[in-house]
């Protein structure tokens, strides 16, 4: 019985690693994107937050994403790629929102409304779902389902456990490393000072650099999401780009026949998320609703 059990535990875990390794892409862009959810809290809220995005994370997992895709993948299988498109469509639109920021514009709320906890943690868990659905999809699609609903869900469920953790883990290590370099810089030894007093100082840009990752990240992927999925749904003309831009580069290299992907998808996404933004604009102020706009770093002022 214990030896017939293993074997059933080994087979889940073989399955779930091999399924999940296919999504490790967007494993890395949702560690890179999290980050900036913590950006203006206190360094004594940034680990209670994280693990609330945690938890977040893992009830999107097996509350929502879990069920409803292996319901729809019984029952309505073509509905998955229009989720995946509405997905996508709101990884554009945030990461669009980001790249208008750069340029000193922005609309909505404001940078105190932007650093309540609850709003925070609300809004990195709803990037999370689409994230952890692409990731959670993209394993379901690699996983052998003849074997049974029960070692499907039992592998889906190690994958969640997993991820979750890879991500949440490098997650709250980015966000403790100046912590850790604030207190090797008051050590006894001046070369651990030096260090830690090097850490300290370089974090900064570290999560410049880390913020900026991230919202590349949300525009490629939520491009991609959209790019493949339109020509699920018949609109091939934007799939059939994305392989051909891929297919030309392959003689250059697996590496720059990636990366020619993954600009066109950015690209594309950026597309999307400012029309999108500019619909957002539009719709609210034929309700009355005038967005406020900064540009240079100039104080908002509201309409």
């Amino acid at each position: 019985m214990s030896v017939g059990l293993l074997a059933v535990v080994d087979d889940i875990l073989s399955a779930a690693v091999k399924a999940s390794s296919k999504a490790a892409g967007v494993v890395i862009d949702d560690a890179a994107v999290t980050p900036q959810y913590v950006r203006g809290l206190s360094p004594a809220r940034e680990l209670p937050v994280v693990m609330k995005i945690a938890l977040g994370s893992i009830l999107n997992k097996f509350v929502i994403i879990i069920p409803a895709a292996l319901l729809l993948t019984a029952f309505a299988p073509w509905v998955l790629p229009y989720l995946l498109i509405l997905g996508g469509s709101y990884l554009c639109f945030e990461g669009a929102e980001k790249v208008l920021e750069w340029f000193g514009f922005h609309h909505g709320h404001v940078d105190e409304g932007a650093r309540d906890e609850k709003k925070l943690v609300a809004g990195a868990i709803r990037t999370d779902l689409i994230l952890s659905t692409e990731i959670m999809l993209i394993s379901l699609s690699n996983l052998d389902t003849s074997r049974g609903t029960w070692m499907t869900l039992g592998a889906l469920a190690v994958i969640a456990l997993i991820m979750t953790g890879i991500v949440y883990g490098a997650v709250a290590i980015l966000v403790k490393i100046d912590d850790v370099g604030l207190k090797m810089a008051k050590d006894d030894d001046q070369r651990v000072r030096h260090m830690g007093a090097r850490i300290a100082r370089s974090m900064p840009a570290v999560f410049r650099v880390i913020s900026v990752i991230g919202t590349v990240a949300m525009l490629w992927v939520g491009g991609h999401l959209v790019l493949v999925n339109l020509g699920e749904v018949g609109l091939t003309f934007f799939s059939d780009l994305l392989h051909g831009v891929e297919h030309a580069l392959e003689p250059a290299g697996v590496v720059v026949a990636w990366l020619g992907g993954t600009l066109l998808s950015a690209v594309a996404g950026l597309a999307e998320g400012l029309v999108i933004v500019g619909a957002v604009l539009l719709i609210g102020r034929a309700f009355g609703k005038r967005p406020s706009f900064t540009e240079g770093g100039e104080t908002p002022v509201r309409a």
